[in-house]
């Protein structure tokens, strides 16, 4: 399949949508607390992103409950919101969609409950520190292999390892579209797509400290590395113009 060239206007409309998913993410993070549950935390994403006038593209999704995926601990990605009370020293993965005149953004960020051990923080600034890095590089010409190989390299020199089994996604009109960007090279870094301008994606490392195998939780939904320890997640849906990668999913207080 096709990964789609967006035009201006498109683009456009992406970053509106992006720019909703960073503001209710940055709003999130200034609210959320000990004692609040995961259910009160979705709720009040799904709140906001309804007074902005988007939908949260993430409920009823492939028959997910929640507006916000709440990853807690060592819940990588996915974590369906439940009464499970976050408490001091968690980390916590907020993943938010949203869809605004049908064009959709996504982002995510893992964040420090309270007071988080220097172990946790390293955790987190990991998945950041490798997503801004990444973004930096992307360049039209480059294929997207070579992206990966980027990801890889940098969690692995961080004494991480990618989770394997998931990946980042092309994005639109569709909330998942190709290509598909893993954290981890399969084949070899010169083969595949191209980056081009006017493509729209979302780029998001998943990192563990072990194993980079996968387990899937009873819920069917939360994913968990094998060796059951804490995990993080940044994601970021970015625009190729004029050269270069564009954040769309910032908040609309930073540029």
């Amino acid at each position: 399949m096709a990964i789609s060239i967006r035009k201006p206007k498109e683009i456009a409309k992406l970053k509106a949508a992006g720019e909703i998913v960073g503001n209710t993410l940055q709003y999130l993070q200034d609210i959320i607390k000990p004692g609040m549950t995961l259910k009160e935390i979705d709720t009040l994403g799904e709140e906001y992103i309804l007074k902005q006038g988007a939908i949260p593209s993430f409920k009823g999704l492939y028959g997910f409950s929640g507006s916000v995926c709440t990853s807690l601990n060592n819940v990588c990605i996915h974590g369906v919101p439940d009464d499970t009370i976050v408490q001091d020293g968690d980390i916590l993965g907020l993943d938010i969609g949203t869809k605004l005149d049908g064009y959709y953004g996504d982002a995510a960020i893992t964040m420090p409950i309270g007071n988080a051990t220097q172990e946790d923080l390293d955790l987190i600034a990991c998945s950041k520190d490798a997503l801004y890095m990444a973004i930096d590089a992307i360049k039209p010409g480059m294929r997207f292999k070579e992206l990966t190989k980027l990801l890889e390299d940098f969690i692995i020199s961080r004494g991480y390892v990618p989770l394997r089994g998931y990946c980042g996604h092309g994005i639109g009109t569709k909330p998942h579209d190709e290509p598909s960007i893993p954290n981890y090279l399969e084949g070899k870094p010169n083969q595949g797509p191209k980056i081009k301008n006017g493509m729209v994606f979302c780029l998001e490392p998943m990192v563990c400290q072990k194993s980079g195998e996968h387990l899937l939780l009873d819920d069917e939904w939360s994913v968990v590395s094998e060796d059951g320890l804490r995990t993080s997640h940044y994601e970021h849906q970015v625009a190729v113009v004029d050269g270069k990668a564009i954040i769309l999913t910032n908040p609309t207080n930073i540029e």
